[in-house]
C-alpha cells in the first residue's frame, strides 16, 4: 500500500500497462504520487487507498503516453511548403532555401510551440526533436510542461544558429550542461546524415557522446539514391562507414532505414541499435519502406516517428502507428506482422528504450514516471469494442484522445491544453504562413 496520500487515482474502464506485453487490464485503477505511478490495482483495492481526488474514465483506455521517436518540430510553419517532390529536390530546391531565408530564434520558438501543442492533443508526452536553435526549442518545451530529446544539429556546412560544426558543438555542451539535472529533456547529437557530415566530425560526435553518454540521432539508409552516390563515391555502405567510425551502439538512433541488406542487419544487431521508422513521411516522399517485421524478428528496437510536419504532413502518432501496422503486413506479405499491440509497443516502451528513457517512461509500472493518456473509445466507429488495443489503432484516431499526463501534471483535460493557448498558437502560425508565402 502506498504509505502516503494519492495525488489522483485514476478510474479508466481499461489499462493497457504495454509491459509485460500483451496485456489488458479491465476495471483497474492508477494512482500517482509525486509524479510517478504509485499504484496498479483492481479497482476494489484502489478505492481503498486515500486519494486527494478520484476520477473515473469511463469507455477510456488509459496507456502510457506516445513517444514521436523524430521530428523537426519547428517544422510545422512549413506544412504544405512544397507537396508531391521527391526527397533531394524538396529539400534542395524548396526547404533548404526557405530555411535560409526565415529561420530565426522566433520562427523556431513558434513553430516548435504549434508542434508541441498539435503533440499534446494527439496523445504526444515526448518527443524527439532534431532542428536548429536547440536551446530556443529546450525552452519551449520547458514552458509546456512536456518531455523531450533535444538533438544539436550538425552539419559540415552552416546553419541556423550555427557558422559551422565546431560552433553548433560548442553551444550543444553548453546546452548539455545547463539541462543534464532537468527532470524532462535530455540533450542528444544530431548529425543530420552521412551525406552531409565528413568523417573528421563524425568522429569528434562519437567522442563527445561516448564522453557525456549522450544519444546520437541521424538520418540513415533514408533512400536507395543515398546508398548508390555512397556506394559510388567510397564503395562503402553508410551504415558500414558509422560502424567503422565507432557511432554505432545502444545509443545510436538511425532514422529511415528504408534500404537494409544482410550486412546492415547484422551491424544493426551486433551493436543494439536502434531504427526511428517514419512511415508516412517516407511514403509521401517515395522513400521506400524500412522492413519492420524484419528488424523485429531480429531483435532490432524499433520505434515511430512522424518526422517533420512538413514532409508527413502531420504529427499524428497514433495514425503513423496504424500506417506502420498496416504496411508491414504489405512489406513482409505476412497479416501476422506488427500486431496491434506489438504497433502500440513500437509507440510507446520501444520509443523510451531508443531515447535512452525505458526505465522511466514507455511503459505503466509502479516506479516509473506518470506520463499517461486516456483514449476515449465511446464512440461510434469504435463500436462494439472486443480488443480495445485492436479498436484503438485500427478504428481511431487522434481525435479520440482525451486526456494526457506528463510527470502526473495534466497537459490535455478533456482535449482542451491547459498551459497553451490554441488560438495564439493560430494566429502566429497563419503570421508565418503569410510572410513565407510571400516569398
Amino acid at each position: 500500500m502506498p504509505a502516503t496520500e494519492l495525488d489522483i487515482l485514476l478510474l479508466p474502464t481499461w489499462l493497457v500497462p504495454v509491459e509485460p506485453a500483451g496485456v489488458v487490464l479491465r476495471d483497474h485503477g492508477l494512482g500517482i504520487r509525486d509524479g510517478k505511478i504509485a499504484l496498479i490495482a483492481p479497482r476494489t483495492e484502489a478505492l481503498r487507498h486515500s486519494a486527494c481526488e478520484v476520477r473515473e474514465l469511463p469507455d477510456c483506455l488509459l496507456a502510457p503516453g506516445l513517444i514521436n521517436a523524430h521530428g523537426h518540430a519547428a517544422m510545422a510553419l512549413l506544412r504544405g511548403m512544397a507537396d508531391d517532390l521527391p526527397l533531394m529536390t524538396w529539400l534542395r530546391e524548396h526547404i533548404w532555401p526557405a530555411e535560409s531565408k526565415w529561420v530565426d530564434e522566433a520562427f523556431v520558438r513558434d513553430g516548435t510551440n504549434l508542434a508541441i501543442a498539435e503533440q499534446i492533443k494527439g496523445g504526444i508526452s515526448c518527443f524527439s526533436d532534431m532542428y536548429f536553435y536547440p536551446q530556443v526549442a529546450s525552452e519551449c518545451v520547458h514552458n509546456a510542461g512536456v518531455r523531450a530529446q533535444i538533438s544539436i544539429p550538425v552539419m559540415n556546412f552552416p546553419v541556423p544558429g550555427a557558422r559551422d560544426a565546431a560552433e553548433a558543438l560548442r553551444k550543444g555542451l553548453q546546452l548539455f550542461d545547463d539541462l543534464k539535472q532537468h527532470p524532462r529533456i535530455r540533450i542528444a547529437f544530431g548529425p543530420h546524415a552521412p551525406y552531409t557530415v565528413s568523417d573528421d566530425k563524425l568522429e569528434e560526435v562519437r567522442m563527445l557522446a561516448d564522453e557525456l553518454d549522450a544519444g546520437i540521432h541521424m538520418h540513415v539508409h533514408e533512400t536507395a539514391q543515398e546508398v548508390a552516390d555512397a556506394l559510388a563515391e567510397d564503395d562503402e555502405r553508410p551504415l558500414a562507414r558509422l560502424a567503422r567510425l565507432g557511432l554505432l551502439g545502444p545509443r545510436f538512433q538511425a532514422v529511415h532505414m528504408t534500404q537494409i541488406d544482410d550486412d546492415d542487419l547484422a551491424l544493426l544487431v551486433e551493436h543494439n541499435c536502434s531504427v526511428i521508422h517514419c512511415p508516412e513521411s517516407n511514403l509521401k516522399l517515395a522513400s521506400g519502406f524500412c522492413p519492420v517485421e524484419r528488424l523485429w524478428q531480429a531483435g532490432v528496437n524499433v520505434a515511430i516517428g512522424t518526422d517533420g510536419a512538413a514532409s508527413n504532413n502531420d504529427l499524428d502518432l497514433l495514425g503513423e502507428t496504424r500506417t506502420a501496422a498496416l504496411l508491414a503486413k504489405a512489406v513482409s506479405g505476412s497479416a501476422t506482422a506488427l500486431n496491434a499491440h506489438s504497433a502500440l509497443r513500437m509507440a510507446t516502451l520501444n520509443g523510451a528504450r531508443a531515447l535512452g528513457l525505458e526505465s522511466q517512461i514507455g511503459s505503466l509500472e509502479p516506479g516509473k514516471q506518470a506520463d499517461l493518456v486516456a483514449f476515449d473509445l465511446s464512440g461510434l466507429a469504435q463500436q462494439p469494442v472486443y480488443d480495445p488495443v485492436s479498436q484503438l489503432i485500427y478504428a481511431s484516431d487522434r481525435d479520440c484522445v482525451k486526456h494526457l499526463w506528463v510527470g502526473g501534471k495534466q497537459l490535455l483535460d478533456d482535449g482542451r491544453l491547459t498551459r497553451m493557448n490554441e488560438n495564439e498558437l493560430i494566429a502566429k502560425a497563419r503570421e508565418w504562413g503569410n510572410k513565407v508565402a510571400s516569398r
